[in-house]
């Protein structure tokens, strides 16, 4: 790691967990993004304004914090537009085959102690290192 901040990764770390606890008080909602961006589209009465907001809210913070004069990073990817498209995909699947996202499960499911949520957040992780291990180390990209 090159620029880890402990500081800001902590305030991030917490305002997350705050915003999720403050949906599951609120509203009794998991504050999952698939599961909020997949619940639009059933359109219920009453259970779209949240999630518009939240999502929203997700959206605009990273320029709300520019415009209050942090440092936003400069978008670079040395891969393929085509190959970006195919691995959202791919996530899109595996969320949907999970049941849920990382931050459904990684940050709700297991604070509430949710063995599903462990399984698929130690899955996750695991995808994750051997990704990383193919990628670096034996393929060398």
């Amino acid at each position: 790691m090159v620029h880890f901040t402990p500081v800001s990764a902590a305030v991030g770390g917490l305002l997350i967990g705050l915003s999720a606890a403050l949906l599951w008080v609120a509203k009794g909602r998991i504050a999952g993004i698939s599961g909020i961006l997949g619940g639009l589209g059933a359109l219920r009465s009453g259970d779209v304004a949240w999630r518009a907001i939240f999502l929203v809210g997700l959206m605009a913070a990273p320029l709300l914090y520019g415009a209050a004069g942090g440092a936003l990073p400069e978008p670079a990817s040395p891969t393929n537009p085509a190959l970006l498209v195919v691995a959202g995909l791919l996530v899109g699947f595996g969320t949907r085959l999970g049941n849920g996202c990382t931050s459904g499960h990684g940050v709700c499911g297991l604070a509430r102690l949710s063995p599903r949520s462990l399984t698929a957040t130690g899955l996750f992780m695991a995808s994750a290192a051997a990704t990383v291990f193919v990628t670096r180390h034996l393929i060398g990209a």
